[in-house]
């Protein structure tokens, strides 16, 4: 998969539209977790879903704190692999589209 291409889940979800999107940043919004391994074999899987729920400011927070463990464990990590929430980015997606069309 190109670094650039969605995830093959995510293209699946909605192929007529994802498959030809390429990607340069993620708003956090549309992440739900994020699967570490570490290169001493551990795994760690941060559910953002569950901390979003959990106050208002959560976007801002939790960009602080993933920038803040990613500088930490930089050293440490062998992969970081993310998960969208599809729906959701589906749902903004539509509505959005259908916002642009009423106005042309």
């Amino acid at each position: 998969m190109s670094k650039n291409k969605l995830p093959t889940e995510v293209v699946d979800y909605w192929p007529e539209v994802f498959e030809h999107i390429e990607i340069k940043a993620v708003p956090i919004k549309y992440i739900s977790k994020v699967q570490v391994v570490f290169k001493d074999g551990k795994e760690w899987q941060i559910d953002l879903d569950e901390d979003k729920k959990k106050k208002e400011s959560a976007e801002i927070d939790l960009e602080e704190t993933l920038n803040l463990f990613f500088n930490e464990f930089n050293d440490v990590i062998k992969t970081v692999e993310f998960k969208l929430d599809t729906p959701s980015l589906v749902n903004d997606v539509k509505s959005h589209t259908k916002t642009f069309m009423k106005r042309s």
